[in-house]
C-alpha cells in the first residue's frame, strides 16, 4: 500500500510518502528540488555512482513515520544536498524547509 499525504512548511508544501513493503516500509519526503527518505536510501550510489546527476536527497535513520522522519537529524546528505545547505544532524524539517524554497532542476 501506499499513502500520500501534503506536508505545509515554510515557503511551500511538501509530500510525505509512505510505501509499505513484505518486512519493511520506505518513507520519503519530497520537495521541490530534493528529497529525504528513511535508511534504505544509499546515498553513496548517488554520491559516487550518479554525480552528474547532482540528486538533492538526505537519509535518516530509525524512522517509520513521515512525522519521525521530520523530527529526525540527517544521517547523511549527498554532495548536492551539501550545495544547498542541508547538513548531517539537522532535522528532517530544517531540511524540507530549504527543499521546498529552493528552485527545482530545470
Amino acid at each position: 500500500m501506499v499513502s500520500m499525504v501534503p506536508i505545509p512548511l515554510p515557503g511551500g508544501m511538501a509530500v510525505g510518502i509512505t510505501v509499505e513493503l513484505p518486512e519493511t516500509r520506505l518513507v520519503i519526503l519530497a520537495g521541490r528540488r530534493g528529497y529525504l527518505m528513511c535508511g534504505a536510501l544509499d546515498v553513496a550510489v548517488l554520491n559516487e555512482k550518479l554525480p552528474a546527476r547532482r540528486i538533492v536527497a538526505g537519509r535518516a535513520l530509525g524512522v517509520r513515520t513521515v512525522d519521525e522522519l521530520l523530527a529526525a537529524p540527517l544521517e547523511r546528505v549527498t554532495e548536492a544536498a551539501r550545495d544547498l545547505g542541508l547538513r548531517e544532524g539537522m532535522s528532517g524539517a530544517e531540511a524540507m524547509a530549504l527543499l521546498v524554497q529552493a528552485e527545482p532542476l530545470s
